[in-house]
């Protein structure tokens, strides 16, 4: 049920919160299919609506600090001045819980996930239920994360869906550990340049741990409905081998790097690294006809190190 997020729309939606019913709502980065983070009953169901494997945490969405502090036992000064330089907006801080927060949400971790959302509804919706909402991304568990509203109905028929128009950009929140050193434990709308300018020592996780610390990190995700395969920067030749060999294939390739490949029509990700990073979901989710997707690979660097870190996650197979 798509409903424009009008003043009404989020007071009813509040109202589902707060019954223990799932509910969709627009972010900064993607739409989220969130729950209240007190209610376990009610996370559980946003597990099984998504069939996401529950050793998968969540992220808790918060107003601001005050309503943080019941949920974590201490905000280290590296946190703190995180959270003053990009909250509200899409850096999520990993935490030592308290008590409040229940196990289903950590995937018993004794850590949680939590941000402020940079987005009008999004806070509207929190602040109207009352409470702290945990959300992962509203769409099947391991496909593509949904950019508008309409992703939502589609993964969803007759959810609540508050519909507050596209994302502004389109990629999930970083996930920022605040351990010794800080790791970045997810690339994601605020680069790993951003983030050291405020921290530093900040280093980027190179390898999963046996327990998932934060959302993203398993290495299946994001996957299109098609097979998908990626091409290193080196394999154009390969790239252009395979398109010619399969008229049914797609191309998704940066605007810059369409010219390499003639007499085919893209589905263009974008020019600069945001709009590349703002297109990615929706190029991944293309109603275009075509058998599998064939995708160049980026420069990885900037932003751009997240959109290869999704397509990786994404592929079927890189070349």
């Amino acid at each position: 049920m798509l409903l424009p997020a009008s003043p009404a729309a989020i007071r009813r939606a509040a109202a589902a919160l707060r019954r223990g019913e799932p509910v969709a709502f627009p972010t900064e980065t993607v739409y989220g299919l969130g729950a209240s983070a007190l209610d376990p009953e009610a996370v559980r169901k946003v597990f099984a609506a998504k069939g996401r494997p529950d050793d998968n945490p969540l992220i808790v969405h918060v107003t601001g600090l005050p309503m943080l502090r019941g949920l974590v036992r201490s905000l280290p000064p590296a946190a703190r001045a995180l959270a003053e330089r990009f909250w509200p907006g899409p850096l999520t801080l990993v935490l030592p819980k308290t008590r409040a927060v229940p196990g289903v949400v950590t995937a018993g971790l004794p850590t949680v996930a939590v941000r402020v959302p940079d987005h009008p509804v999004a806070l509207a919706l929190i602040e109207a239920a009352a409470v702290p909402v945990a959300a992962p991304s509203a769409n099947r568990s391991g496909r593509p994360s949904p950019t508008r509203a309409a992703h939502v109905a589609a993964d969803f028929p007759g959810l609540l869906v508050l519909d507050g128009g596209a994302a502004r950009h389109g990629l999930e929140s970083t996930v920022v550990s605040l351990g010794d050193p800080p790791r970045v434990l997810r690339l994601g709308a605020i680069s790993v340049e951003e983030l050291r300018a405020v921290l530093p020592g900040l280093v980027v996780a190179t390898k999963t741990r046996a327990r998932a610390e934060s959302p993203g990190m398993r290495h299946r995700h994001y996957a299109p409905a098609r097979p998908l395969v990626l091409f290193r920067r080196s394999r154009a030749a390969a790239l252009r081998e395979a398109l010619a060999a399969d008229p049914k294939a797609l191309l998704l390739c940066a605007d810059a790097d369409a010219p390499l490949f003639p007499g085919r029509r893209p589905v263009r990700l974008g020019a600069t690294p945001a709009e590349i990073a703002h297109g990615l979901f929706d190029a991944l989710r293309t109603e275009r006809r075509g058998s599998v997707l064939l995708v160049y690979a980026l420069p990885r660097r900037g932003l751009l190190r997240a959109v290869m870190d999704r397509l990786e996650r994404a592929a079927t197979r890189v070349v």
